[in-house]
């Protein structure tokens, strides 16, 4: 194929013609592409699948990690082990494309692979890399992990993203219309764009928009300024210059503040983060408009079509019984990780998803007698799952997973299970009766692990945060747990609260209506399935954003 002036190869939809570039860090597109960590990679590879499905004039632009994110593995004791492995991908394009950008005043030529359409039914994705003999080799470390725990080196990353990104569109004739920031990590290529386009800023944000994710300021990517500065990261403007530009004065940059600044126009990833960010950002000046459009997952990647023919069928025996298939197929995974065989026939709650603090991994733990108590209860069996990657200088996150490790060798229902990843994700929610989710509100911008679960004829369970407030009607196609008023309560008031209203409504609803009036728990989760079918497709999604983030 031919890069020189690259279009998308196939026939586009006349309402999608406009040309959009979507910068990612990752993209979770199918199993064997190990460039993604969580949600975020998640989000952009329904997104990508969905441009594909839609036939949008959308390529996207990430980076390809030669260690991915990183592998989990197990210590001789059973806990979370951090390996590093270099991947190889066959399917992949060497496009011929090689160019330099300048990171750290210094020249480091970047490599570029193209992963066709038509491999796993996505948009076209550029993947750069700086993994090559003509770098010296702290050059061909920015491209080797996703996220990598040294400053400088993610500061490298951000660079390669935006600048990398923005000259390659250049290299290929591309010409976007749009420049499309998923997350602020490549917000450099406004340095590069402002020059390219003779420092008129105005050029700039008719070209740019940007999808923030971060529900508090804190979790927003902040760097010293003068690194930033030291690593070539403003394109060969001043400090000062930088400073006007960006209207930031302290000495800290704030990438998300900056492309607030640079775009003409953002959004929220649900309904409840565009109302969050629009109050979180409003005390600084010079702030794009931000909207809101939900995260959605792919139904035609993510979906157990058998579950839905049975559905619309009203075939009930047909439904329980692919239920249950799902169930025991999931389950010989357990099995194979842990020595521990599951019953398809029992109650099953998984929680699986990033390990991070907010998230609350082993909440349902904390009070240990109920935890006991819920796992030996005779008239109610219950059988419980955990899964996920913690960021791997996450210590924290780490010693919750090790706790549940430990935890878990005194009950023969309770699993925690290494390689999270896209396909064990599909597995365990097709194992999964509930799917839990507990946040703590309001710190989950989306959360949309619950959206696959959904298609999968699993039930949700979450605090009343991200997507829920959209989707979930208590009873109906789903359980809740009422918000409170957090507002006025410390962490340990709302982590208690939560946690006994878990408790209430899974033992008081949840469990009685599962094993004593299943036709009506069947139901519940049908109607879920439908409901996130038609809410929360991604479909949905690709085409919200050429509604509303590129109109203009």
């Amino acid at each position: 194929m031919r890069f020189s002036s690259f279009n998308v190869p196939y026939q586009i939809e006349p309402n999608y013609s406009k040309k959009v570039a979507y910068f990612s860090m990752e993209f979770a597109i199918h199993q064997p592409l190990k460039i993604y960590s969580g949600g975020l990679g998640f989000l952009s590879g329904s997104h990508l699948r969905s441009a594909y499905e839609l036939r949008q004039n959308l390529i996207g632009i990430g980076i390809l990690w030669k260690y991915g994110y990183y592998d989990q593995a197990r210590n001789q004791d059973q806990t979370l082990q951090v390996t590093w492995m270099e991947k190889q991908y066959s399917f992949l394009e060497d496009t011929g494309i090689k160019f330099q950008i300048s990171i750290h005043d210094h020249p480091v030529w970047v490599k570029v692979f193209y992963l066709n359409p038509e491999t796993f039914k996505s948009a076209p994705l550029f993947l750069l890399s700086t993994d090559l003999p003509e770098n010296d080799y702290v050059s061909q470390t920015i491209t080797h992990r996703l996220y990598d725990a040294n400053v400088a080196t993610k500061v490298a990353q951000f660079i390669l993203l935006g600048v990398g990104g923005a000259k390659l569109l250049d290299e290929i004739n591309y010409n976007p219309d749009l420049y499309h920031l998923n997350e602020a990590h490549g917000i450099s290529a406004g340095f590069y764009l402002y020059q390219k386009y003779g420092k008129n800023l105005d050029e700039v944000k008719k070209r740019m928009v940007f999808t923030t994710h971060t529900p508090e300021e804190a979790g927003n990517e902040k760097h010293d300024i003068y690194l930033c500065q030291k690593m070539s990261y403003f394109c060969g403007l001043s400090l000062e210059e930088v400073r006007a530009l960006t209207g930031i004065q302290d000495d800290q940059f704030n990438h998300s503040l900056v492309a607030l600044r640079f775009a003409h126009i953002a959004n929220g990833v649900s309904q409840l983060h565009g109302h969050v960010s629009r109050a979180m950002w409003e005390r600084y000046t010079g702030i794009c408009p931000i909207k809101s459009i939900t995260n959605a997952q792919n139904w035609r990647y993510w979906s157990d079509k058998q579950l839905y023919r049975f559905m619309e069928e009203g075939n009930d025996h047909g439904w329980d019984d692919r239920k249950t298939y799902l169930k025991r197929r999931a389950f010989e995974i357990v099995a194979d990780q842990t020595g521990k065989l599951f019953n398809p026939d029992v109650f099953t709650i998984v929680w699986a998803r990033r390990f991070a603090g907010y998230k609350r991994s082993e909440m349902i733990t904390r009070d240990q007698a109920r935890f006991t108590a819920l796992l030996q209860n005779p008239k109610y069996p219950v059988q419980i799952i955990w899964a996920g990657k913690p960021y791997p200088m996450d210590y924290p996150a780490i010693n919750d997973f090790n706790h549940l490790v430990h935890m878990s060798k005194a009950h023969k229902n309770m699993a925690v299970l290494i390689g999270y990843e896209l396909g064990l994700s599909k597995r365990l929610k097709q194992a999964a009766d509930l799917w839990l989710n507990n946040p703590r509100v309001p710190r989950e911008a989306s959360g949309t692990s619950g959206m696959t679960a959904a298609m999968n004829g699993a039930a949700n369970f979450s605090t009343d945060d991200g997507w829920i407030p959209e989707f979930v009607n208590h009873g109906n196609n789903g359980f809740v747990i009422p918000k409170a008023d957090y507002a006025h309560m410390n962490t340990q008031e709302q982590d208690e609260y939560d946690l006994n209203m878990l408790y209430k409504l899974l033992e008081e609803q949840v469990l009685p209506l599962y094993y004593e009036n299943r036709d009506t728990w069947r139901q519940v989760v049908k109607n879920g399935m439908r409901d996130v079918r038609y809410q929360f497709e991604s479909n949905r999604m690709a085409h919200e954003y050429y509604e509303i983030l590129y109109k203009g």
